[in-house]
């Protein structure tokens, strides 16, 4: 969402490229710091981003493209000469431009990356998927030997003209090139000047090979508070680097998916209003009809109790309560076991231990809202063997919820399926249809119909 000023820096923007004036557009681009480049930049019409992209300075123009959503900087990229992309595709981290190269059609990537200054820090990352280690990675970075000094590392970090947070963490390899070690800037600071590295520097290093999935590598890098991830292939060599801020992208792109997931719709590829309604409407059209097809599962049980329903026409009043409870307290299982497996508190191997978690924390959740649904049934006016059955269906109905809820997202990671996809919508659905049989069965035996 914008704010006031940004608005009023877009207002100047149009109007100045309304009247041809490319030098005060750009001025006004300049001016600004790279997110708000990008935010501003996506709100110009395709005419206008074509137009003034080439005019600004490769380096801001490498940065709103770096900002860009990955379609729409493909798409543009697409528009402009071939000449104006080298420019600028040379001003970005080896792997942005490894990621932007990977979106454009095949011919156009391979007559920019073959006119680029340094091919071949972009070319090796062009064979890993975008969603591993491999391709997270840039190549920009600066190993050290562990024969050299403290003196000569710092030497050779001055040389390299590192960004900002790029060497807080420094990796070292051996003379195959294998890493071997990690040394922190405030290390080197402190160390005698000639104290070869091999001395003071921690080889319990952690890596992850270049086909880790993106979210793995995240998690990694969460859990153990790093800033700086190394890439390496199965004997070991240094490939590349993962820096915390592509983690923050990976994490706000996880996440992204997860909510559309747990919505029961497939991920989006663009930002919402930047997908048209037939794309928004396939995404959603399969797992709307599965869950459809599903749901029609809790008609056919009202169907087959048809009789105990006219017999008890009270029974029915209960319906949404029961089935509602049931469905919530499924979906606030699959959430927790969800995050846990995201933040890796659980494994698979733990799935007893959150069943039998789960059950007992159903017993009690179950017993408390049976106490109330007998309470509840009673105001209503209800028998006591009525408010007796629905009382004990509330409680059956939970730890049911409970025990289910545990157990399949923990299957569905089994399955190497998404566990999100299994909470909301569907694990609501499921609850519907057997809290109803449930219910009536528990009614049958009850009330004797």
């Amino acid at each position: 969402m914008q704010t006031p000023i940004l608005e009023d820096v877009l207002a100047r923007l149009r109007t100045a490229l309304e009247h041809d004036d490319l030098p005060t557009a750009v001025a006004i681009i300049a001016a600004l710091r790279p997110p708000d480049q990008a935010e501003l930049f996506a709100e110009l019409t395709d005419k206008d981003q074509v137009a003034l992209l080439p005019q600004l300075n490769p380096a801001d123009s490498a940065d709103i493209l770096e900002e860009l959503d990955n379609q729409d900087a493909a798409d543009l990229v697409g528009a402009l000469p071939i000449d104006a992309v080298v420019r600028i595709v040379d001003q970005m981290e080896p792997d942005e431009a490894a990621d932007l190269l990977g979106d454009i059609p095949p011919a156009r990537a391979q007559a920019v990356l073959d006119s680029l200054e340094d091919p071949d820090e972009v070319r090796p990352l062009l064979l890993h998927q975008d969603d591993s280690a491999g391709g997270l990675m840039t190549s920009e970075y600066l190993a050290l030997r562990r024969r050299m000094t403290a003196a000569e590392a710092i030497a050779a970090i001055r040389a390299w003209h590192p960004e900002a947070n790029a060497a807080y963490y420094l990796f070292v390899v051996d003379a195959h090139g294998r890493l071997c070690g990690v040394v922190s800037l405030r290390q080197l600071i402190v160390a005698d000047p000639a104290t070869p590295i091999a001395e003071f520097m921690d080889s319990d290093v952690i890596s992850v090979p270049a086909g880790t999935d993106q979210e793995e590598c995240a998690r990694l890098m969460t859990r153990y508070d790093l800033l700086a991830l190394p890439v390496v292939d199965a004997s070991g060599i240094l490939l590349g680097v993962i820096t915390v801020d592509d983690v923050v992208d990976v994490l706000e792109e996880e996440t992204t998916e997860d909510f559309q997931r747990q919505g029961g719709a497939q991920p989006l590829d663009r930002p919402y209003l930047d997908t048209g309604v037939f794309t928004v409407a396939r995404k959603r059209i399969g797992w709307l009809a599965i869950l459809f097809v599903t749901e029609s599962l809790t008609g056919t049980v009202l169907r087959h109790f048809e009789n105990e329903l006219q017999a008890a026409v009270a029974l029915s009043f209960f319906v949404p309560l029961l089935i509602g409870t049931g469905g919530n307290a499924g979906s606030q299982t699959t959430s927790t076991i969800i995050r846990a497996l995201a933040v890796g508190d659980i494994d698979l191997g733990d799935a007893l231990r959150a069943l039998w978690h789960e059950l007992r924390a159903g017993l009690l959740l179950g017993l408390g809202l049976a106490v109330a649904a007998y309470v509840r049934a009673l105001t209503w006016g209800s028998s006591q063997a009525l408010a007796l059955t629905v009382s004990l269906t509330i409680f059956t109905i939970v730890v049911w919820a409970n025990g289910l809820g545990s157990v399949l997202p923990l299957l569905a990671a089994r399955l190497h399926i998404d566990p999100a996809i299994v909470s909301g919508p569907v694990m609501s659905t499921l609850v519907d249809a057997t809290g109803l049989f449930i219910y009536f069965t528990i009614a049958q035996v009850m009330l004797g119909l």
